[in-house]
């Protein structure tokens, strides 16, 4: 059996410690949280179908159109041979193939994890007109032109002209707000109240899913910005007494060589 790390496949950017994607963060926090031993390889947005091809990683969705979409993340575990895309599927794999170590997805959790989830990104979607400009800013020039081409295509129009400005910005910032406003409210429940995660007192998938996206926002908005400062602020200061309990699982920062 091979002792050589988990390779976990994931987009650069220019952003300081270059990871910034939330589907790969999830995937991160889960290495760290469970003490697994990892490496980073960067691909680039044009290069993740051919990659995804060459190591025989499964489309993570099938168009309507019946064409497959792949995307990061991807692990290649070199102990196992398994290849495994989507980072639900993933934390599936590591919590079934390490047992040892601690779980992300508690025992009988799995649906009410994806129903969170599902339910976090319908409440958080107003965020979409902000973070997806904002993202292009900070890929490296390969993937920014693939991004906006293939985002502008997707939402038929310049991505540009997503971020709200002037009267319309003050309206559609405080219906980010309201979002997580309501995924607040929820962590409030009374039998939740005062704990930091979304199981109470146990970190969990769902949580690295918040993480993530706190990074995200992070990374595109830029840490002393106005906006990822109003941010931290939000419903009492949860998400960034989050995302402080969750740093000790972001591990190394790791820049990408040229």
């Amino acid at each position: 059996m091979s002792s050589d790390p988990i390779i976990l496949y994931d987009i650069p950017s220019k952003a300081p410690g270059c990871a910034w994607s939330p589907n790969t963060w999830k995937v991160r926090y889960a290495f760290n949280y469970k003490g697994l031993a990892y490496k980073t390889v960067w691909i680039e947005y044009p290069d993740i179908a051919d990659l995804c091809k060459k190591i025989g990683a499964e489309p993570t969705m099938i168009r309507q159109n019946g064409e497959p979409y792949y995307s990061l993340p991807v692990i290649e575990d070199p102990k196992t041979g398994a290849v495994i895309s989507d980072s639900a599927r993933i934390a599936e794999y590591l919590d079934a193939t390490y047992p040892d170590t601690p779980k992300v997805v508690p025992e009988g959790t799995h649906v009410l994890q994806k129903t969170f989830m599902a339910a976090y990104d319908n409440a958080t979607g107003p965020l979409i007109s902000y973070i997806m400009p904002a993202i292009a800013k900070i890929l490296r020039p390969k993937s920014e032109e693939y991004f906006v081409r293939t985002r502008e295509a997707s939402f038929k129009k310049k991505l540009t002209d997503m971020w709200p400005t002037g009267e319309e910005h003050e309206k559609a910032w405080k219906e980010v707000e309201a979002g997580f406003g309501k995924v607040d409210r929820w962590l409030n429940e009374p039998m939740n109240a005062g704990k930091p995660f979304v199981m109470g007192d146990v970190v969990s998938f769902a949580d690295f899913m918040i993480g993530g996206e706190l990074i995200w926002c992070r990374c595109g908005f830029g840490e002393e910005s106005d906006l990822w400062k109003d941010m931290m602020k939000w419903h009492g200061g949860r998400w960034a007494k989050l995302i402080d309990s969750l740093k000790k699982y972001e591990g190394p920062l790791e820049d990408m060589a040229d």
